[in-house]
């Protein structure tokens, strides 16, 4: 439906009505669903479209980048083939973490995204691949290509709390021993993951 004016009146989906990106796949939207302030786990609810409270994180682990996904993708066939010891694809959209110099301390935000690289996960046998990227035209990280052109330590922080973030007391099931990341990898490969994405995005939704 659309006002008098001729603008829609109501807030597009996150997931499904925004675009992918002004230049895909080196630059790209990201909707950020959680900022490294954040300790409570929020996630998109794909009903409404609103963020919603998944969990508070058990221990006092945050995000250490701006967190959320690229619109119009998904994590099918197409992504599960890319990931040679996963079994699926985890179904959802395609989660990307972004650098940023100044402090963005707000979800339920629209940014462009230069995308660098990524860190290919396996989550209890899925594919959860997540994107990295870089704030565009950031002052310090906007002139990055390639992951290689950022501090390893960043990279070592991400690969730190994707792996442990839903860890839990030893008394019971371990459940971080069932995630792993197996291959961190640069712009050629991340933009293959994006493109295989969208592709399964289309096929999904857009048939």
């Amino acid at each position: 439906m659309s006002s008098d004016n001729g603008f829609d009146r109501w807030r597009p989906h996150p997931w499904h009505g925004l675009g992918v990106g002004p230049n895909v796949p080196e630059v790209v939207h990201a909707y950020i669903e959680m900022t490294p302030f954040d300790t409570v786990k929020y996630e998109i609810d794909k009903e409404t479209g609103y963020l919603k409270v998944d969990r508070p994180q058990r221990y006092s682990s945050q995000p250490p980048a701006l967190y959320g996904f690229i619109p119009r993708t998904y994590c099918g066939d197409r992504v599960d083939g890319l990931s040679p010891k996963s079994n699926r694809g985890d179904l959802d959209p395609l989660d990307i973490c972004i650098l940023s110099e100044r402090t963005i301390s707000r979800p339920e935000i629209l940014l462009d995204a230069r995308v660098i690289g990524g860190l290919r996960m396996l989550d209890h046998g899925e594919a959860d691949d997540k994107i990295v990227g870089v704030l565009d035209n950031d002052n310090i990280y906007g002139d990055a290509e390639d992951i290689s052109d950022i501090p390893e330590v960043l990279v070592e922080r991400l690969h730190h709390y994707f792996l442990t973030y839903k860890s839990v007391p030893s008394m019971e099931e371990d459940k971080s021993k069932k995630i792993e990341i197996d291959y961190v990898y640069g712009f050629d490969h991340a933009s293959s993951v994006i493109e295989a994405s969208i592709a399964d995005y289309d096929e999904k939704f857009d048939q």
